[in-house]
């Protein structure tokens, strides 16, 4: 439900920046990278060329559904207006509106992936699966899971099921999640911990100075579901050696650069063990430190 006005459906009109609130659910962060300032920039010197999206509140508000990276680059570049369409729309229209305008963009994040599958599934259940708010025509006996996959592209349902998992992460791991500390498949596994848990796991992971693979996280969930994970099983988990096609391989090309020309490999590899274990050295002074 929306407030009177004199805006004109689907028109673009000029509305004051610090009219706009953000969608109350939007999953995608907007961050103040330099990306966003060279969108800034360009909007000091173009102005806005693609309207925003948003719908009408009964205080006189607008709710942002599209254009929320948009409407932070007006901010920084100081403007006072931007051009947007107003429309009204209902809930699980407009949650399936803000996800599928960002979802092509490219470099998302695993969490923001997780998030916005989550909004679109439990719009689209919500609203019985009707395809006349969406972009694709798609056969009715598609579950809400697989509709989302074709359009995302994504492989699978299940594959839409597993993002969303990932939001059962406390916030400090699903953050390691998306700078690729850890990777998607563990990250899963260790998606069925409970919080306390995975707060718990945080520490052992410090404490070893190790991310888990996924056959760690995977045995880390099986003690979880037995009613078995204590701290002193997270840390003998933590501090096993994982196998050979879980290491790091650096190559020559990479390494090259950091050493004299006359460094033989044998050289380097030394030099590398012999820095590893002094800084080693230094993280168990610093552990021990903080006891």
């Amino acid at each position: 439900m929306s407030a009177k006005s004199d805006y004109k459906l689907d028109a673009v009109i000029q509305l004051p920046v610090n009219s706009l609130r953000d969608f109350s659910r939007h999953p995608y962060k907007v961050l103040d990278d330099e990306a966003m300032h060279d969108m800034a920039e360009s909007i000091k010197q173009y102005g806005v060329l693609s309207p925003a999206i948003a719908r009408p509140l009964l205080d006189g508000a607008y709710e942002l559904v599209s254009g929320h990276r948009r409407k932070r680059a007006c901010e920084l570049a100081e403007l006072e207006t931007m051009p947007v369409i107003v429309r009204e729309l209902d809930d699980d229209a407009a949650a399936i509106l803000v996800v599928d305008s960002n979802l092509q963009r490219e470099g998302l994040l695993p969490s923001e992936r997780a998030f916005a599958y989550k909004l679109k599934l439990e719009a689209m259940q919500h609203q019985g699966q009707r395809k006349d708010l969406t972009s694709v025509q798609v056969e009715p006996k598609l579950r809400a899971r697989d509709v989302i996959a074709q359009e995302a592209g994504e492989s699978s349902g299940v594959q839409i099921q597993r993002y969303i998992r990932l939001t059962e992460l406390i916030p400090p791991l699903l953050d390691m999640v998306d700078e690729r500390k850890i990777a998607f498949n563990p990250a899963y596994e260790l998606s069925f911990l409970k919080q306390g848990e995975q707060q718990l796991l945080l520490d052992a992971m410090d404490s070893e100075q190790a991310t888990p693979s996924l056959s760690q996280a995977q045995r880390l969930k099986q003690f979880s579901q037995r009613g078995e994970l204590t701290v002193e099983v997270m840390r003998v988990i933590m501090s096993e050696e994982k196998k050979e096609t879980e290491r790091v391989t650096l190559k020559g090309d990479t390494l090259r650069k950091y050493f004299p020309a006359s460094y033989t490999p044998k050289r380097m590899e030394e030099t590398i063990i012999k820095l590893l274990e002094q800084w080693q050295k230094q993280q168990k002074r610093r552990r021990e430190a903080e006891r």
